[in-house]
C-alpha cells in the first residue's frame, strides 16, 4: 500500500533519515514511520518548505527524472531591491556552476512578490541589515538542480538570504506550518505532477 507525505521542513534540517552530527534530521520529526518511506529529491539543509515522502517508487522517479517536467515554485528574500532586468535574465535562463560545470539553466517564471508572504517566523532569523534592503521574489523551476535558486539569485547580483519552496506542482505549503506533517490520499498526489506554471 502506497503512502504519502507531505512535510514542512524547517530551516536547518536534513533531507535524510541517517543521523549527521547534531544536526536534525527527518527522523526528528517522522516517529514510526514505516522503513520504506523515503523524501523525493532533497531540499538544502538551510532551505525550507514543501517536500514529499513516499514509497510510491513510479512517483518518485517521475518527479525526478528530468524528462518528466513538472513544476516547482520557490518563494526567496533577496539581499537588494531585485529590478526587472535582473527577473528577465532569471526568467531567461542564466549559467550556474553545476558540478564543476558551467550550466545553462531552462527557461523560468520569476516575478516579485507584492507584499512579504505569509510565512511561520524562521529560527533563527535571517541577519538583519538595516542599511540594505530585501526583496521576496518568486521563481518556478521545471528543473532542480543541486542549490539552483540561490545559484541563480547570486548570478544575477542579488544573493538569496532566506528560500522556501511554496509548491510542486498544484500542492502547496498553505496552511501548513513550520514542521508539520500531512499524509495524504493519491488524488492529491496526482495533482504533483500538474503542468502547472500558473
Amino acid at each position: 500500500m502506497f503512502q504519502y507525505f507531505l512535510f514542512y521542513k524547517p530551516y536547518q534540517v536534513l533531507t535524510q533519515f541517517s543521523a549527521e552530527g547534531e544536526k536534525k534530521t527527518l527522523a526528528d520529526y517522522f516517529k514510526n514511520i514505516p522503513k520504506d518511506i523515503y523524501p523525493v529529491g532533497r531540499l538544502d539543509y538551510d532551505s525550507e518548505g514543501l517536500l514529499l515522502l513516499t514509497n510510491d517508487k513510479k512517483l518518485t522517479q517521475q518527479l525526478l527524472e528530468p524528462r518528466f517536467k513538472h513544476y516547482r515554485t520557490y518563494w526567496m528574500q533577496v539581499e537588494g531591491l531585485i529590478d526587472e532586468l535582473a527577473l528577465q535574465k532569471l526568467e531567461q535562463g542564466v549559467t550556474i556552476n553545476v558540478d564543476g560545470k558551467l550550466y545553462q539553466t531552462l527557461p523560468a517564471q520569476a516575478k516579485i512578490l507584492t507584499s512579504e508572504p505569509l510565512l511561520p517566523g524562521r529560527n533563527p532569523p535571517i541577519r538583519f541589515r538595516k542599511n540594505i534592503p530585501t526583496t521576496w521574489c518568486s521563481l518556478t523551476l521545471q528543473e532542480g538542480k543541486n542549490r539552483q535558486v540561490r545559484k541563480m539569485t547570486a548570478a544575477v547580483g542579488f544573493p538569496t538570504l532566506r528560500l522556501v519552496r511554496y509548491s510542486i506542482g498544484a500542492v502547496t505549503i498553505d496552511g501548513m506550518e513550520s514542521g508539520s506533517i500531512r499524509e495524504v490520499d493519491q488524488e492529491i498526489i496526482s495533482s504533483l505532477l500538474y503542468s502547472k506554471n500558473s
